[in-house]
This record gives C-alpha cells, sequence and structure tokens, in this order.
C-alpha cells in the first residue's frame, strides 16, 4: 500500500500539479508571458535529457539493442500520428484565429489526455523499475507539462472557455494519469513488459523534446542567447537531479 501512494503522489506531482502553469495564466498574465518564453526551451532541455541520460539506458537493460528500435517506433508513430489525426502537444502561439481554436479546443483536450495517460505509464514504469528513476521521471513530466498546460489554456481561452470550465476539464484530464499509472501498478507487468514501456517512454520524451518544444524554443520574445541558457539550464537541472537520486537497475 505505501508503495501505491508513493506512486500516486509521484504522479500527482507530476501531472496534477502542473496545472498551476494554466492558472498562473489565468490569473497574472504577466508571469505567463515569462513562463512561456522560458519554459518551453527548459523543458526541451528536460526532455531530451531524461528520454536519452535516464529512461533509455534503463530499456536497453532490460532490452537490451530491441530498446534502441522501439525508441524509434515510437518517435515515427507518434510523428505520423500528428500529421493525419492530431497534436499530442499545444503551444499558444499556434491556433491564432478565434474561430480556429474554437474548432480545436476538443482536440487540444482529446490529446492532452492521451498524453497524460502516457505519462502515467512512464512514470509507473520507472517507478516499478527504481523508484529513483520514478522520481525522476515524475519530476520531468512536472517540468514539460507547465508550458504545455499554458499552451492549453490559452487556446482555450481563445475558443471562449469559462475559466472553471479550463481548470475543471484540464484537471480530469491529469488525473488520466493517475488512473493509468495505477492500472501499471496492479497489473504488474514482467521485466520485458517494462522494458517496452520504458521504451515507449523514451521514444515519447525525445520526440516531445525534438520535434515540439525545440522547434518553439525561439519563438516569441526571447533572445537567442536567453533561450540557449534556459535549455542548458533544463539539461544541467536533470543531470544534477540524476546524479543525487540514486536510480540505476
Amino acid at each position: 500500500m505505501f508503495e501505491l501512494l508513493t506512486l500516486i503522489s509521484l504522479v500527482l506531482f507530476g501531472s496534477v500539479l502542473a496545472l498551476i502553469g494554466g492558472i498562473v495564466m489565468l490569473s497574472v498574465p504577466r508571469w505567463s508571458s515569462f513562463l512561456s518564453r522560458y519554459s518551453v526551451p527548459f523543458a526541451g532541455g528536460v526532455l531530451l535529457t531524461v528520454s536519452l541520460a535516464g529512461v533509455l539506458p534503463e530499456a536497453v537493460e532490460h532490452l537490451d539493442h530491441l530498446a534502441y528500435y522501439l525508441v524509434l517506433a515510437t518517435f515515427l508513430i507518434i510523428f505520423l500520428f500528428e500529421q493525419f489525426f492530431f497534436s499530442l502537444h499545444h503551444h499558444d502561439e499556434e491556433d491564432g484565429h478565434h474561430h480556429v481554436a474554437k474548432r480545436s479546443a476538443w482536440f487540444v483536450m482529446l490529446g492532452d489526455t492521451i498524453h497524460n495517460a502516457i505519462d502515467g505509464v512512464a512514470i509507473a514504469a520507472s517507478y516499478l523499475v527504481n523508484p529513483g528513476l520514478g522520481l525522476v521521471t515524475a519530476i520531468s513530466t512536472f517540468l514539460h507539462e507547465v508550458p504545455h498546460e499554458i499552451g492549453d489554456f490559452g487556446i482555450l481561452l481563445k475558443a471562449k472557455w469559462s475559466k472553471r470550465s479550463i481548470i475543471s476539464t484540464n484537471l480530469f484530464s491529469a488525473l488520466i494519469s493517475v488512473v493509468a499509472a495505477v492500472l501499471v501498478f496492479w497489473v504488474e507487468p514482467p521485466e520485458e513488459v517494462l522494458g517496452i514501456l520504458l521504451s515507449i517512454s523514451a521514444g515519447l520524451f525525445l520526440y516531445l523534446g525534438a520535434s515540439d518544444f525545440l522547434p518553439h524554443a525561439g519563438s516569441g520574445s526571447i533572445s537567442k542567447r536567453n533561450m540557449v541558457v534556459a535549455l542548458l539550464a533544463g539539461v544541467g537541472l536533470m543531470l544534477f537531479s540524476m546524479s543525487i537520486i540514486p536510480h540505476a537497475h
């Protein structure tokens, strides 16, 4: 029971508390402007570091070279999914017109819910391999979900959603991560399956970092120098976190 409660706490920290970024946007727009500029390159550095230096090595420990193929397959599948269906991630610069934002609002929430479910699986799989790795993954999830929520809240505001509807819908979506994590915990998958889940998680984080956050890192009024500083700060923070949190298999 203690392990389950610990896992739920990590998922709540990684997903639900990230809503604070969106709530800040609703209450203090000036702070939101700062966060939206600097948190995107910062989150890109976080995701790339956790994917390549944190989750992927553990996946390789379980599956050997097969893990690399699964990461590649995950990367390509998500890319194709977003090309033919809808994006799992959004930024406030997108969907700038009201009629576009209104039409895409529910796709935003559906993509957000799918993404939250995958985050829950990633945290649970990492935690079952090693609690320290679960903590590192939860920290990464929190740090990249904050700019994600800011982008989602911005699109929903443009779609003329009420503040109460935005918060309640995003809270429900975030709680899906808890459901997904608990299901993984109860199933207790064998090590080979955990390796597959870790590989998928590494592929997802790599895709979001390289194909979503980094292309938007220089958007807005942030200078290239500040963008690089924010990116390296994300990398440095996660490397430091992994150095002080025992997470090896």
